[in-house]
């Protein structure tokens, strides 16, 4: 009797935990730098999540190893729901392929949702002599190894693309990698580079001052912050299709009551016309509200794994 009691006590208490949730602030680590896109939309969630939740949520930038650092401290943190893992396709996809990580991107995490995407754009210096996609195949393809492609380091999504458009178009270029994206474009304004397979909010500043130029956005439908650029469809690289996606984990063990109460915070706050207002301006598009579920969340990383590991153990794509 007194056994069934305890245990019946102990359940009580922890169905009022759950109920309760959250009774104190919440981490959301990024394992990106401050001023990432990454970053940026975190910090926008968080802000707006907080009413929701009725507690704070504090974005902490985990740094190190790709974003395996603060990835792999999310893994190992108690399945609570007060320390999530805001990242994307680098730290839930790339990562898996190209280093050896003491957890699994798939079994240690819990999906909670997607939140938003920024697409990537084809983008070259203003004296390429090309006027349009086709005509810069052509040109690459009559010039092997004379054009260089800005890219990040190894294990970087705009390295993957470098490696997917020679690939998928049969060019040869000279990569030219680099730490971060701002040296990159800088280079390519400045004519030092010819090329890049760029994320949009990098190049739209550029392209708006006349400084580089467009030749699609490697997405199936035209970026709203720039109508005009082309989709890779209509450019003539058919299924040319790549994204930075973003989205929040939990660690493995989550409870779903508190699984349900994050995912909703994360559906209210992309409904918020302050924050899709502000999301719009960084060049990111959220995703539609049928696709802001855990399951969603699942089906699109599998998916991306299934497309993208392939390709970079192919390439022996491996990071520094």
């Amino acid at each position: 009797m007194i056994a069934n009691a305890f245990a019946v006590a102990l359940a009580g208490i922890g169905s009022a935990q759950a109920q309760v949730y959250p009774a104190r602030p919440i981490t959301m680590v990024v394992p990106l730098p401050a001023g990432s896109a990454f970053d940026v939309t975190a910090r926008v969630l968080a802000e707006r999540m907080r009413f929701s939740l009725g507690q704070p949520v504090i974005v902490e930038n985990v740094t190190g190893a790709g974003g395996s650092t603060g990835t792999g401290r999310v893994a190992r943190a108690v399945p609570d729901g007060y320390t999530l893992c805001f990242g994307g396709v680098n730290t839930h996809v790339i990562n898996s392929a190209v280093l050896a990580l003491p957890y699994d991107v798939l079994r240690d995490f819990e999906p909670v949702a997607l939140s938003a995407t920024v697409d990537l754009l084809i983008v070259a210096k203003k004296a390429m002599p090309a006027k349009d996609l086709t005509s810069l195949i052509a040109w690459l393809k009559a010039n092997p190894n004379r054009a260089s492609q800005g890219t990040g380091g190894p294990g970087s999504l705009t390295n993957l693309a470098g490696v997917f458009f020679q690939k998928e178009t049969g060019t040869r270029l000279e990569r030219v990698p680099y730490r971060g994206a701002g040296a990159a474009i800088n280079d390519l304004v400045a004519g030092h580079i010819d090329m890049m397979i760029d994320l949009a909010p990098n190049s739209l500043p550029h392209l708006r001052g006349g400084a580089i130029k467009a030749f699609a956005v490697a997405a199936k439908a035209r970026m709203a912050a720039a109508p005009d650029i082309p989709t890779v469809d209509e450019a003539g690289l058919p299924g040319f299709y790549m994204s930075a996606w973003q989205a929040l984990w939990a660690p493995k063990g989550t409870p779903m009551s508190v699984i349900g109460k994050l995912n909703a915070a994360v559906v209210d706050a992309l409904a918020d016309p302050s924050v899709r207002a502000r999301l719009a301006d960084l060049g990111q598009e959220i995703f539609p509200r049928e696709q802001q579920t855990p399951p969603a969340l699942s089906t699109l990383q599998k998916s991306e794994i299934e497309k993208w590991w392939p390709i970079i153990k192919a390439a022996n794509i491996k990071a520094e």
